[in-house]
């Protein structure tokens, strides 16, 4: 069965830098569009950053512009997603997902998710 593994959350203080990797298993991972998504507590999941099949197109949430960057490595079926100058506002749980359509934006496009992983930024 398909799964998707996110690991190397963690605590960090405010202007830290953490990566987060998502191992995708039980599925062709080059033909999957991949997002990065986070929810807070109390708020709905919003979408972060998405990378396209090939990692040539990404886009980012204007809230991360900047300061995050997506990746893929199709030859180890992972996603990346570095994180720098952290601010306690980007604690949350960060989700990967996987998407076979062309319209990545929206949140239902998207196939497969992972468990999550929590990122916790102080001040």
């Amino acid at each position: 069965q398909v799964q998707l593994v996110e690991s190397g959350g963690g605590l960090v203080q405010a202007g830290g830098s953490l990566t987060l990797s998502c191992l995708a298993s039980g599925l062709t991972f080059s033909t999957y569009h991949m997002g990065w998504f986070r929810q807070a507590l109390g708020k709905e999941r919003e979408l972060v950053a998405v990378i396209r099949r090939s990692g040539g197109m990404r886009d980012y949430a204007d809230s991360v512009k900047g300061r995050f960057t997506a990746s893929r490595d199709n030859a180890r079926n992972t996603v990346y997603l570095q994180m720098n100058s952290l601010k306690p506002e980007d604690t949350a749980v960060y989700y990967c997902a996987a998407s076979s359509y062309s319209d990545v934006y929206y949140r239902a496009r998207y196939d497969y998710w992972g468990q999550g992983t929590q990122v916790t930024v102080s001040s």
